[in-house]
């Protein structure tokens, strides 16, 4: 039996500890603030990013370096004979196609693995690589699988504020000026390889209906009913309003055993675009 090692990026939300005790690498994404460069998790804490962000620093995602990726690589294939390899959505970086083309120097002993996911439905697709790994699958197996199913998850997301959005340009000035005085809250979506918008809200409250109602119609007309579904939720910098979102979420959508609340935030690399005071809920067949 091959021995097989799963590997993904920051972009999963699963942090440097997090990945040393389930016994994968997670490579750091790399951002650049003032023109410094940092690495999510390593040189740049959740807390320092959004006291980095909220001073108006100019602050830009970037891909992990090729030599990075190989590197890790290399190391992974002393002990092991395969690695699995689970970036960011490919619609959302490039970071995706350069390691498939990376991955071609490695004589088909590394997968990489685009299933189309980001922040907590990629976590899910490495817990889900992990066990199938465990269970005696080799790398093209997982490959195969997760990418057969990538269909087989969604992600709704409440902005808090318009600005960064219009920072990132996925908004014009004038739309974001109309939105900020109408108090907007939009809903935006993630099915596949796009973030797309959902719906406007003219509240948080109303957002958070909106969002929990999405998930449970995907779970019930795409996932064959919510019993057969798992259930994530995250948040950008704001712990106490997430946590009374997971209590609505509870009440409506059924009950502990149907929610998995894995409580961390989402990933820097969304929230770079998003901004602080984001809630979000997704939804996965299991």
């Amino acid at each position: 039996m091959k021995k097989v090692t799963i590997m993904t990026d920051s972009n999963s939300g699963i942090t440097q500890a997090e990945g040393r005790e389930l016994g994968i690498t997670v490579i750091p994404m790399p951002f650049y603030i003032n023109d410094k460069l940092y690495y999510e998790d390593i040189s740049l804490t959740q807390d320092e990013f959004y006291t980095k962000l909220s001073s108006g620093a100019s602050i830009s995602t970037s891909c992990p370096s090729p030599a990075d990726v190989m590197d890790a690589w290399d190391r992974a294939l002393r002990e092991y004979d395969q690695v699995v390899y689970i970036p960011m959505s490919s619609g959302l970086s490039s970071s995706c196609n350069t390691a498939r083309v990376l991955a071609e120097d490695f004589d088909g002993k590394v997968a990489v693995v685009d299933n189309q996911r980001i922040s907590v439905t990629q976590r899910y697709s490495v817990l889900q690589a992990m066990k199938m790994a465990a269970d005696g699958a080799e790398a093209h197996e997982i490959k195969e699988f997760l990418e057969a199913t990538k269909a087989d998850s969604s992600i709704y997301i409440m902005v808090d504020t318009l600005e960064y959005l219009k920072k990132g340009g996925r908004l014009t000035p004038a739309a974001a000026a109309v939105g900020t005085l109408l108090r907007l809250k939009p809903v935006l979506q993630i099915q596949g390889q796009k973030l797309d918008a959902f719906h406007n809200a003219r509240s948080v409250k109303v957002a958070k209906k909106i969002m929990i109602e999405a998930v449970k119609a995907d779970a019930v007309h795409r996932f064959g009913g919510t019993d057969n579904c798992i259930f994530h939720m995250s948040y950008t910098h704001n712990l106490k309003e997430f946590e009374k979102f997971q209590q609505e979420a509870l009440k409506e959508i059924g009950g502990h055993s149907i929610l998995d609340f894995h409580a961390d935030p989402l990933s820097l690399s969304v929230a770079c675009h998003i901004g602080p005071g984001a809630l979000a809920i997704t939804c996965a067949k299991r």
